[in-house]
């Protein structure tokens, strides 16, 4: 087979940062507010009932098929009224036509969700529901209720027979931050948790949660199970590994850590797609592990991804961010690589110009003498004595800006942007 050329690679790898940045950059602005491994957050139904000025429950009636130049209508009568204006009229046995054709047998029914427009209501696409997702609905706890209470009652329909169902529970856990669903760990289903993890049946995207939450609830024989699933031989991208990497990390701390080090992160046959999960859980430990692994440990772990040319600039933003800056002469000598590409050198200089802010507090020493206010005498001012990273990284910037002024700039302008 041929190999790809120097110049292919690089753009590969360019490509490749770039689609992972956009990633990184999504996952950050979430994390503070929803599940870190989870996807984007979902508007769920209870969401929606709060937000639309009238819900109603119907059963089809009939309908006309759409035409060349007509959209069809179909009609619906009213079952039950969740909620509607002050001034409205709906009430069960009333019809509702919609100026569109939904086609469905009589008696199957649906929920409307509308919005007041001047005097009438424009009822959005009707949701196609059973009478268990209707009950589900009406006794769910509304969004003013607190996000712990909320939680006790979704999580037991996470992965219910109803499809419906069960995906509108996992959006409650996906919108809900950390530390809520960590306040209800003795609630979490910790058997159902380890069949879920290990069943077909079960959506990948939703492991990273269920994972997670065994690392709440889980104990040693959990944390077997899941780094057997872990250390699965396999050449799939698997949706998820990075939150059952995460459980796996609550539960077995600094012992778990050397297992992904040495699997994930110093292996280079590892799967890109495990090393950067692996690169997640790191970044799950540091924000949520609350010192079950040291910072320094962690910073450790991070540290040794920069031998991956694929993954440098992220993880030259993530060591900038966890404030490591011991690797300002490593990162000196790689910029001068060849084969570097540009988003790699705008990561380093973006590094070294956070090293110059991160000054620390104020220190006595070096003190200055300066004039009190009659003038008549001498006292000493606090004057700032700046760490050895803070001198070093402005002795890197002047170096970079000699010697590559267009990339440094460029740097900078985005520096300024975050």
């Amino acid at each position: 087979m041929k190999k790809n050329s120097p110049m292919k690679q690089s753009r590969w790898m360019a490509w490749t940062s770039c689609l992972i940045a956009v990633a990184l950059l999504f996952a950050v602005s979430n994390s503070a507010t929803s599940c870190p491994f989870c996807s984007a957050p979902s508007l769920t139904l209870t969401e929606q009932v709060s937000q639309a000025d009238a819900v109603v429950l119907v059963k089809w009636v009939g309908g006309q098929p759409a035409k060349i130049s007509d959209s069809g209508s179909t009609e619906f009568e009213v079952v039950d009224v969740v909620h509607q204006p002050d001034e409205g009229k709906l009430a069960k046995g009333s019809k509702i036509n919609l100026v569109r054709y939904r086609a469905a047998k009589p008696g199957e029914q649906f929920m409307l969700f509308g919005t007041k427009a001047d005097k009438m209501i424009e009822w959005g696409s009707p949701l196609e529901v059973s009478k268990s997702g209707y009950d589900y609905m009406r006794n769910s706890p509304k969004p003013t209720v607190g996000t712990t209470e909320r939680l006790r009652y979704f999580v037991e329909y996470l992965e219910t027979g109803d499809r419906m169902i069960a995906d509108d529970a996992f959006g409650e856990f996906a919108n809900a931050a950390y530390a809520d669903v960590a306040k209800i760990s003795k609630d979490l289903p910790r058997d159902r948790l380890r069949k879920w993890l290990t069943s077909k049946d079960v959506s990948p995207g939703h492991l990273g949660l269920y994972g997670m939450m065994l690392g709440l609830c889980g104990d040693e024989s959990d944390a077997k199970l899941m780094e057997s699933k872990i250390l699965e031989k396999t050449d799939d991208f698997r949706l998820g590994v990075e939150g059952i990497m995460g459980g796996y990390l609550l539960l077995t701390r600094d012992a778990g850590l050397e297992v992904l080090e040495t699997q994930k992160l110093k292996n280079k046959k590892a799967q890109f797609s495990e090393t950067y999960a692996a690169m997640q859980a790191l970044r799950f430990m540091w924000q949520y592990g609350d010192g079950r692994i040291s910072h320094d440990r962690l910073r450790e772990s991070m540290r040794v991804l920069l031998d991956r040319p694929e993954l440098a600039d992220l993880v030259i933003a993530d060591l900038s961010r966890m404030k490591d800056w011991s690797v300002q002469d490593k990162l000196m000598a790689m910029y001068d690589d060849e084969g570097l590409i540009p988003s790699v050198k705008r990561a380093i200089v973006r590094y070294m110009l956070s090293s110059t802010k991160d000054t620390g507090e104020k220190k006595p020493g070096n003190e200055a003498f300066v004039a009190n206010s009659s003038g008549a005498a001498l006292e000493p001012k606090e004057t700032l004595v700046l760490p050895v990273h803070v001198i070093n990284g402005q002795k890197c910037l002047e170096e970079l800006e000699r010697k590559d002024p267009k990339t440094v700039n460029e740097a900078k302008r985005f520096f300024l942007m975050k």
